[in-house]
């Protein structure tokens, strides 16, 4: 497979997701790194960005709430290069009405090799790497190449 290379800078672009039953968590979690993610650029979906502002009081640009396109929105950032790590801290015991938006969104970041923290544990792991403090290079399968050489593989096999 072929790669398409992108740079991640040092000031690292952080999209901040929660479902209902974990914004207190997530909330909590950024309180008690605050100091390192002042250093860095924070989004995050419609209630939990005005949450986390308002409690924390970190400057975090807010997109719409996720039922309403706002993990869309984060997941289109994403897409475009400009959110290069996704702590969203869901909640697996409860069904969400915008379920498909959110396992788009996850896919979207698997795609665009953006690393994602799903839980509270993989969050601090993240967080505490060295690498959070150094430029990146992510590897993103370069997708024309592929499909080109997917097409005809199938044309030559028709």
């Amino acid at each position: 497979m072929e790669f398409i290379t992108t740079k991640m800078k040092v000031q690292k672009h952080i999209a901040l997701v929660a479902h209902d039953n974990m914004k207190k968590e997530l909330i909590e979690w950024v309180d008690r790194n605050k100091d390192i993610l002042k250093k860095h650029f924070l989004c995050g979906t419609g209630t939990t960005a005005r949450l986390i502002a308002e409690t924390v009081e970190l400057p975090v640009r807010a997109f719409k709430s996720g039922p309403l396109g706002g993990d869309q929105q984060i997941g289109s950032r994403i897409a475009e290069g400009d959110i290069d790590l996704l702590i969203f801290f869901w909640d697996p015991l409860e069904a969400q009405p915008h379920d498909p938006d959110v396992k788009a969104l996850l896919r979207i970041a698997v795609l665009y090799d953006v690393p994602v923290a799903t839980n509270r544990a993989t969050a601090d792991f993240i967080l505490s790497s060295p690498l959070m403090n150094s430029e990146y290079n992510r590897n993103i399968i370069d997708f024309n190449k592929l499909m080109s050489k997917r097409t005809k593989e199938k044309l030559l096999k028709d």
